[in-house]
């Protein structure tokens, strides 16, 4: 069975993230080194390389395989930085971007949500290295500030300023912007003359709730 999931993540990687443009080769390994079939519910697991979005629970979604890629090239991350993870889900957005960066903390604001992504971490071997946190993700974590990039895996009607005024200068904020059901994921960069948005690609998220969100 090892052999047989390893393999699976290598075709995902070729089939549904190189294909597509995606040639950052740190990115590409990490992909294939978290075990995504643990961070989807057990009925699910023989899809768990489908290339879709998955039910989780509580009216959540673990992202298509390639949109988790998109976000961690828009990301530019060179593996010291502090991460900040919105919208936790499963943790396998989490995971993927502890191959990535030094630090990640991951937000949830569903508590059950929450508690599914820590055992679903430590069943990854990721728990000494992602920091699973429940509140509201539109407000961020400021205690833990400034971070050195943001993901968000769920879309928002704008920009939430309290991300935005939580990165480093130069940092990151990567998240889809737009109506309910159609968004384009947004890469925004904090400079000393506002924020710059450098690029966007059409997506479809689950809603970003919260004080900031909708």
């Amino acid at each position: 069975m090892p052999a047989e999931l390893a393999a699976r993540r290598r075709a995902m990687v070729d089939e549904q993230i190189y294909v597509r443009g995606i040639v950052d080769e740190r990115v590409l390994a990490a992909m294939e080194r978290v075990p995504r079939e643990l961070f989807v519910p057990e009925f699910l697991r023989d899809r768990a390389y489908d290339d879709a979005a998955l039910p989780i629970g509580a009216g959540q979604t673990i992202s298509q395989p390639y949109m988790v890629a998109r976000i961690c090239v828009e990301l530019c991350l060179g593996g010291g930085e502090r991460v900040l993870d919105v919208g936790t889900g499963s943790g396998y957005q989490a995971a993927v971007i502890a191959e990535l960066a030094a630090e990640v903390h991951s937000i949830e604001r569903i508590p059950e949500l929450a508690e599914q992504a820590r055992l679903n971490l430590d069943a990854a071997g990721y728990s000494g290295r992602v920091h699973v946190h429940v509140g509201d993700g539109t407000l961020g974590l400021p205690a833990h500030a400034p971070f050195g990039a943001i993901a968000v895996a769920a879309a928002a009607p704008e920009v939430p300023h309290s991300l935005y005024e939580q990165l480093e200068e130069r940092g990151r904020l990567v998240l889809p912007v737009g109506e309910r059901w159609e968004q384009l994921l947004q890469v925004i960069v904090r400079t000393p003359e506002g924020p710059a948005v450098l690029r966007t690609v059409p997506c479809r998220f689950v809603p970003l709730v919260g004080a900031e969100g909708f």
